[in-house]
């Protein structure tokens, strides 16, 4: 990317805002957030930080304000919705989305009554809190703390209890209206300027993922925006269409880049125009908003793949995100693979979740860069090939099942096992399906609200680890609490043959529950380990399937060819 000396036409001014000047002007739709700024992520610990640091006098960093002329409009600022006038002059946050949300929102009698921003200042204890289960006459709400006028009625009325605290009262309410908030304030029409600024102090601060930076470099201009995809609208999109879950953003954009080209490591800042690029887009011509929509369509055949044909329901059973990344390049250049190619996949996709990133010799993105790099455009089979090539020396392996935890590669493998044996209710005898789990999950990273413990305490730490110790009900009424118990009381109106096709949907038999009903839980989970052990090897034996040759199918071999070398005498007959 080449560098010139062209930048503001004139530097921004430095000033100070009293909070409660700023906040008013927030309240009054003075102050707006670009569309390109990241969503708001702050959580109540941090908006109880911004307080704390506030009323000590801690600097909170500065502001940089965006000063342009801005048209009526209507906007939502956190909980706020703002029906904006037209201004000359409004200010465009920069730098200090989260910062400014969450002051214009904790000090609003309407913003306040929404999470994260439900803050209150405990008078007695002396500090702010998160909205009390209970409150106690000390607790006085933000919106009223800052308005001295509610704060006085609060005290003639609620707070008449604790009136002997009014002079705390009034220390944290004049130490909140009067901090001074320093900012900057840049006049520039040019919107690549403004980018470029936020991409540097953003970027060469490591305070944004790669998502959030690329989001802003491509934003487009605000006309528009609410309709245009973008990362974030695609990763809920396909979380609506598939009932896969919430794709992060970072997973969404290497996924698009990989579509686009074999590195899907490389360099964001020129990905829409050919200045700067070493390798040109394997879709030519495409502009942003195509990228953006046959990407979404390539993702979704890959979680298609991996819903039906690889067994993995939901993004938290899924091994490694950097297979889909994978897995979305092929299936952008090959949209409908042959059924052997689908198989192929399915092997691939098993032996690196069970090899890890330790057959590519380096991380994720190496895993993806190595993968992706093996698919060529326009060639199916020798794409496939080239992919099973990377898995050749791969060693066949078994997750371990003595430490299960959901967040790890070896636990969703476990989960996805057992999820071909189709779990069912231990109360009904019904299988679960895929509704099921995508309900009760949702956009959660993990399955662990679906992977219940079965013993909480009375186990060895090491015990507790054990993959014996958890059973896959994705559930939201079976009464999960009593799982010991409904294992061993088989329901009155199931038989022996549904009752036994329960207990092997959760890998167990009546010898273990027999040993559960007599008191023996180190008996239950030794049989219920070497079970486990052994559904695992079966299912990893039939997915990955190790002792097969992957040779292509009969339609790329050309018999021609063959033909002629093995005919190559008749003449002499």
């Amino acid at each position: 990317m080449t560098m010139g000396t062209a930048g503001l036409e004139t530097q921004p001014s430095a000033t100070t805002y009293e909070l409660g000047d700023l906040v008013a002007q927030a309240w009054s739709g003075k102050v707006h957030v670009p569309h390109f700024q990241r969503d708001f992520r702050w959580t109540t610990k941090d908006v109880l930080r911004l307080f704390d640091s506030i009323v000590k006098g801690y600097p909170i960093g500065n502001l940089l304000l965006w000063v342009r002329r801005t048209p009526e409009r209507s906007f939502t600022l956190g909980s706020l919705r703002i029906d904006a006038p037209a201004y000359e002059e409004a200010f465009w946050v920069v730098d200090g989305q989260q910062r400014i949300t969450s002051l214009a929102n904790a000090l609003h009698p309407e913003g306040h009554l929404h999470d994260p921003f439900a803050v209150y200042y405990d008078l007695a204890e002396r500090k702010f809190i998160s909205q009390p289960k209970t409150r106690e006459p000390q607790h006085v709400a933000l919106p009223i703390l800052f308005d001295l006028k509610r704060l006085l009625a609060w005290f003639r009325t609620e707070g008449e209890a604790v009136l002997h605290l009014f002079d705390e009262a009034d220390r944290v309410a004049t130490a909140l209206r009067q901090y001074k908030v320093p900012a900057y304030l840049v006049r520039q029409d040019d919107l690549d300027v403004l980018t470029d600024i936020f991409d540097r102090m953003n970027n060469y601060g490591k305070r944004l993922n790669r998502a959030e930076i690329f989001s802003a470099l491509y934003a487009g201009p605000e006309d528009g925006a609410e309709e245009r995809l973008n990362l974030s609208r695609i990763a809920d999109r396909l979380a609506s269409r598939t009932g896969f879950g919430t794709i992060d953003t970072d997973t969404i954009l290497a996924s698009i880049l990989a579509r686009r080209g074999p590195d899907p490591a490389r360099d964001i800042r020129n990905e829409f125009t050919s200045a700067g690029r070493r390798t040109a887009p394997e879709f030519e011509n495409e502009d942003q908003d195509t990228a953006y929509a046959e990407g979404e369509e390539a993702l979704v055949r890959a979680i298609s793949f991996l819903q039906n044909e690889a067994g993995v329901p939901h993004l938290s059973l899924l091994a490694y995100r950097a297979l889909l990344v994978v897995l979305t390049r092929f299936f952008a250049h090959f949209p409908a693979p042959e059924a052997n190619t689908l198989r192929l996949l399915r092997r691939l996709y098993w032996r690196v979740a069970v090899s890890g990133p330790a057959v590519f010799k380096g991380s994720f993105t190496q895993v993806s860069r190595v993968l992706c790099a093996r698919i060529r455009k326009g060639d199916e089979h020798g794409s496939v090939r080239g992919l099973m090539d990377t898995m050749a020396e791969a060693p066949r392996s078994l997750p371990t099942v003595e430490r299960f935890r959901t967040n790890e590669a070896a636990a969703k493998i476990i989960l996805s096992a057992w999820w071909s044996l189709r779990p069912r209710s231990l109360m009904t005898g019904e299988p679960y399906d895929a509704q099921d789990l995508s309900t009760l999950l949702g956009d959660q990273k993990t399955a662990a609200t679906a992977a219940h413990v079965i013993f909480p305490r009375g186990l060895t730490a090491q015990q507790q680890l054990y993959a014996g110790n958890r059973i896959f009900l994705p559930t939201a009424t079976d009464p999960v609490s009593e799982i010991p118990v409904m294992l061993m009381r088989q329901p009155i109106d199931l038989d022996d043959r549904t009752w036994d096709a329960v207990l092997a949907s959760h890998v167990m038999n009546r010898e273990a529950t027999g040993l559960l009903a007599d008191g023996d839980r180190e008996g239950f989970l030794h049989i219920r380990q070497e079970l486990i052990a052994g559904q695992l090897s079966d299912f990893l034996d039939r997915m990955a399937e190790w002792d097969y040759e992957d040779t292509p199918s009969l339609e790329t071999l050309d018999f021609d060819n063959l033909d002629e070398l093995e005919g190559g005498d008749d003449h002499s007959l």
